[in-house]
């Protein structure tokens, strides 16, 4: 049996790119999928086929976990592409898949890039009709609608490591969350690596990183209900109306010692980035990390939350090697922030923990989302604001994506949820939109004071 894990192109043609100086040159729109909590297209000068290391590309965490689990759990031949990180032309993809023999392929899909692929599994199946396809990934919230409409073996909701084993093994259609218990997760092999893929994976936010870079999980999911996250709704939980139950898992220290050991020795990593959805969530968790790290002995960062480690953590951290953070604010308006986005964050302690973090000598990298529902344009005014206020090193904006099984999205069909009463769909200047890319073009003009 012959199972590929498939990170398939996505590339969705020219656009016009008009630059600082006011040049005009023709870019190509590609997308990042797998890996990527919201994915979405990016804009980029060189062509399919062609290696331009550099743009932001994660590391498809979930994949590589699955591809290995399988082999441990099955005795299948595994093979791992991921076609977004070569760069890969839809000609050499499908010459590749062709050539390849492979019984079953297994691909991670979620909405802004839904349409393309089923369009690819339709032409993957009339070329491979023997092949099985297994669709994993946000996506599979939607399962009913997958398997019913498209040549797909089975659908497997959430994370995906023994959903796709039981389908291996001779189950089909839907399979629902069967999520790693912390002794499977601690028990499992690394995620996949080799030397094709290990040094092309970059996040070049926070200030400091030092490449090539190692992409790695501590954890599993967040116990925070922001209306628009994707990955603790769907694929570490099954929460898509904020109400259900939402854990985190972490790694143990053993483990995470014994697998960056592993990759950084193997692949001369000279930085580790710690892509959690939130890592510092429980203190004794960052003070097991940091003592790891203080071993490993590599500078590093991490996705954290500004609310969740007692000031003196930021120290600890730094001593042991950290030299950044992001920090998810999501909005500036703390009205948003409470009844749209229920992130649960006051805003003023995010400020004077962002002046701590830089009194420890961290670089900060603070995120914010743009069109919630219900949110107008003053307040996303506030949000630029408030953003410029702080002493951050680099911010990141982008537009706020609807994406299935998210709470946003269930939004949509019921019109409004309790626990997040300020969300309105049918707010001016509310966009619907999955890509938060071309999101954020469409609310260019609500950002500087007109109309999107």
């Amino acid at each position: 049996m012959k199972v590929l894990f498939s990170n398939p192109p996505w590339w969705d043609g020219l656009q016009t790119v008009t630059d600082a100086q006011g040049n005009s040159f023709e870019a190509y729109v590609g997308g990042v999928r797998a890996g990527s909590r919201w994915p979405f297209t990016m804009l980029h000068r060189a062509p399919p086929d062609v290696a331009a290391i550099g743009a932001y590309l994660p590391y498809p965490f979930f994949m590589g976990y699955a591809a290995t689990y399988a082999a441990r759990h099955t005795g299948a031949e595994i093979v791992f592409r991921d076609s977004i990180a070569l760069r890969e032309s839809y000609e050499a993809y499908l010459a590749f898949v062709l050539q390849g023999g492979f019984d079953y392929i297994v691909i991670e899909s979620a909405s802004p890039s839904w349409d393309h692929d089923r369009a690819l599994i339709a032409t993957l199946h009339r070329f491979l009709p023997r092949a099985r396809i297994i669709v994993t990934g946000p996506i599979a919230s939607n399962s009913r609608e997958v398997l019913a409409e498209n040549p797909v073996h089975a659908c497997v909701r959430g994370e995906y490591e023994k959903g796709v084993v039981r389908v291996l093994n001779g189950e089909s259609g839907l399979i629902d969350f069967d999520l790693l218990s912390v002794a499977e997760m601690n028990a499992a092999p690394f995620p996949y690596y080799d030397a094709t893929y290990a040094h092309r994976y970059v996040d070049s936010n926070p200030l400091g990183m030092q490449f090539t870079q190692a992409q790695v999980w501590s954890s599993r999911g967040c116990p925070y209900k922001c209306i628009f996250c994707v990955w603790p709704a769907t694929m570490t939980g099954n929460d898509p109306d904020g109400t259900g139950k939402r854990t985190v898992r972490h790694y143990s220290a053993e483990y995470m010692e014994a697998f960056l050991g592993e990759i950084t020795g193997r692949y001369g990593h000279r930085s580790v980035y710690f892509d959690d959805d939130t890592f510092n969530l429980g203190d004794r968790h960052v003070e097991r990390m940091c003592a790891v790290m203080r071993r490993i002995g590599l500078p590093w960062a991490a996705m954290c939350r500004a609310d969740t480690s007692r000031l003196e953590l930021w120290r600890e951290m730094k001593e042991s090697g950290c030299y950044g953070v992001k920090i998810g604010f999501e909005s500036g308006s703390q009205v948003v922030i409470d009844t749209i986005v229920n992130k649960r964050l006051d805003l003023e302690q995010a400020r004077a923990t962002v002046a701590e973090i830089k009194r420890v000598g961290l670089s900060v990298h603070g995120t914010f989302t743009y069109g919630l529902p219900g949110e107008t344009a003053e307040q996303m005014r506030e949000t630029r604001r408030y953003a410029e206020s702080l002493a951050l090193d680099t911010r990141q904006e982008s537009g706020c994506a609807e994406i299935e099984g998210t709470p946003l999205h269930t939004l949509a069909t019921t019109g409004s949820l309790d626990r997040y009463a300020g969300a309105r769909l049918d707010a001016d200047p509310y966009v619907r939109e999955t890509d938060g890319r071309v999101k954020m073009e469409r609310l260019a003009g609500a950002l500087q004071g007109g109309h999107p």
